[in-house]
């Protein structure tokens, strides 16, 4: 886990080296409204929460934050699309926003309409259970499935759900899908014994840790920091995973120095450990994963792109 955390603030370094030079000079025109698709008290409303107190402490900026949820972050995208793009309006959401949400509710936007300013982290999205059912890894879970118990799968999104279905038709087993509104609900709704498993994407860490939770499988492409002996998805017969990042995000049209300066900025704020953002994102995401301009840009067009193959599985 080291190993990864030295490799990520490797590459956080290189995003801010790379972006300071022409973000020296910007400074905003006005206070900044920061639109958070998340729900208030959350981790992720935290993360932006934490964000925007240090850029006003370090730059002077006026931050003022407010929450703009639902739809998976498509009300957020929906007035971020024709806010000025003088970097006066920003939001956070995650990657899925711009991908697999916009191309499935066809609503009408693409990631061509706005501006990515930087990534923040990664999810560290597990299958996850109670340790008390005596489950280690999800090949329990689907022999208790075969076994006749009727298991309620907890997912936070659309995309979530899909790849929830796709898991059980994998492993030959019907899972009761329950959509709620965030990884929070899903923990809580474990924890509660209203729900026998579900995604969570970091929040899980304590829990897991502590002993009362398991990560019986990696819903990434990759084994997650903190178990990695769990099989991912690709490992159990999935051809899709949940990869994907928070981030923040502007309107189409930003001036370059703009976009860089405020990726330049976060790169700094959430690559300090000693920051609360820092110390948030080391501890529950495993470090910060940074992507910016051009880059963020192309991955943003990649994953709506090819979200149409994992809604055309999901139909089958």
């Amino acid at each position: 886990m080291k190993d990864i955390f030295k490799t990520l603030l490797g590459a956080a370094a290189v995003a801010l080296a790379a972006t300071t030079t022409l973000a020296a000079d910007w400074t905003p025109p006005g206070p900044i409204k920061l639109m958070i698709a998340f729900r208030a008290g959350g981790g992720a409303d935290t993360q932006a929460r934490l964000i925007a107190e240090e850029l006003e402490k370090r730059h002077g900026w006026k931050i003022i934050p407010e929450q703009v949820t639902g739809k998976g972050g498509l009300n957020l995208a929906a007035v971020l699309k024709d806010a000025p793009a003088d970097g006066t309006v920003i939001g956070m959401a995650v990657t899925e926003t711009f991908g697999y949400n916009m191309a499935a509710a066809d609503a009408g936007m693409t990631p061509g309409d706005f501006t990515g300013i930087t990534t923040t982290a990664g999810f560290q999205m597990g299958v996850v259970s109670l340790s008390s059912k005596g489950w280690t890894t999800i090949g329990d879970a689907v022999a208790a499935a075969k076994g006749g118990e009727a298991l309620r799968f907890g997912a936070m999104s659309p995309r979530l759900a899909d790849l929830a279905y796709l898991l059980g038709k994998a492993q030959g087993v019907t899972f009761n899908i329950v959509e709620v509104r965030g990884g929070k609900a899903v923990m809580d709704g474990v924890n509660a014994g209203d729900l026998d498993l579900g995604f969570m994407a970091g929040i899980q860490s304590k829990g897991v840790a502590a002993g009362d939770l398991v990560n019986l499988a990696s819903a990434l492409s990759v084994p997650l920091n903190q178990t990695p002996d769990a099989p991912t998805f690709a490992d159990l017969g999935v051809d899709f995973n949940s990869d994907g990042q928070f981030l923040f995000a502007g309107p189409a049209g930003m001036s370059a120095e703009a976009q860089a300066a405020m990726s330049a900025a976060i790169a700094e704020i959430i690559s300090d450990p000693d920051t609360g953002a820092g110390a948030l994102i080391a501890k529950a995401f495993g470090g910060p994963l940074i992507v910016s301009g051009a880059a963020l840009q192309a991955q943003l067009a990649a994953d709506f792109d090819a979200s149409g193959a994992l809604l055309a599985a999901a139909s089958e």
